[in-house]
């Protein structure tokens, strides 16, 4: 069986309510619902939630919420994998098998299911454990620069004089999904590592989700791909 798992607290701090927060007409959460139902890939899509208000909506657009994640796991510390495990425990413990679990992050608004179908895709191919969105740098990182009392310096000095071209690029997280093998996750294998098959998105459809700032930023770029997720 295979599940998408879609984690999604009711204490969201930086931006209130962040996970159900309405998103160019709908609650922010409801694209990744969608998109995990359209993709046809899952024969369960779960939200994880310590809310019900969020339990409610989830329902609403389709997915399923089957129990209330336990306090300990609802804090600003948990890590996601946290969150997966607990969530095929639970399916195991009521007689249900997981072979692969995706999780899908609650405000990634702009995730497409052919993304979701090549790492499903690569990662049954191989003998790797996790396949991961990621998505490149916009500028090398190796000529970053730190500010302190006003001061202004280089990471790495060394590459004042380095041309762009002739740096190595350098890739992120790209905070939209991660296909793991049920068991990487249970054993809490390391999703950043030689065992992960990166899946390259573009940058246009990345953006990180934490302050207002970002939520607008999302929003403009959303409008001007003219709704994504309709275009897929």
């Amino acid at each position: 069986m295979n599940i998408a798992i879609i984690p999604a607290r009711g204490g969201s701090k930086r931006i209130p309510r962040k996970n159900i927060k309405n998103f160019l007409g709908k609650p922010i959460i409801a694209y990744s619902i969608e998109v995990a139902l359209d993709s046809k890939l899952f024969d369960k899509v779960i939200v994880s939630t310590d809310d019900k208000e969020i339990a409610r909506i989830s329902k609403e657009y389709g997915a399923e919420v089957p129990f209330f994640r336990p306090k300990e796991l609802s804090g600003d510390f948990t890590g996601v994998n946290d969150v997966v495990k607990d969530t095929i425990n639970w399916l195991l413990k009521h007689n249900t098998r997981v072979d692969y679990a995706c999780c899908i992050f609650a405000t990634a608004p702009f995730i497409e299911k052919k993304y979701l179908a090549e790492g499903f895709e690569e990662l049954q191919n191989s003998n790797k454990s996790f396949a991961l969105a990621v998505t490149s740098f916009a500028f090398p990182i190796q000529r970053a620069i730190k500010i302190k009392n006003n001061n202004m310096n280089m990471f790495y000095p060394e590459h004042f004089t380095t041309r762009s071209q002739d740096l190595e690029e350098a890739y992120h997280d790209a905070g939209s999904f991660c296909w793991g093998r049920s068991k990487a996750f249970l054993d809490n294998e390391v999703s950043f590592s030689e065992r992960s098959i990166p899946i390259l998105l573009p940058r246009h459809l990345v953006q990180d989700i934490d302050t207002l700032e970002d939520w607008r930023r999302a929003e403009l770029m959303y409008q001007a791909l003219g709704g994504v997720n309709e275009q897929i």
